[in-house]
């Protein structure tokens, strides 16, 4: 994929798929954490909600990042004729 280039394509669809994960990841651990709430233990249901805020972050830094990868499309992108 990086030999000849950046396949901005791929790169999004392999980031969508990271996404993906971290948001069904962030929907279980806010259901943890609303289990844990209503079982009392606040503890656990503040780290758990904290994990939540914290995957929630990194899937807008993969949104900027794609930002970043469209903004820069065309940089490394050479035209030769035959």
């Amino acid at each position: 994929m990086c030999e000849g280039g950046l396949n901005n394509g791929q790169m999004k669809h392999a980031v969508a798929m990271v996404n993906d994960s971290l948001a069904v990841s962030q929907e279980h651990l806010e259901q943890l954490h609303h289990l844990a709430d209503h079982a009392g233990r606040a503890e656990t249901s503040i780290e758990l909600a904290q994990v939540t805020v914290m995957l929630g972050e990194a899937r807008e830094k993969l949104d900027v990042a794609v930002a970043k990868l469209d903004a820069h499309a065309h940089d490394d992108v050479t035209v030769e004729l035959l």
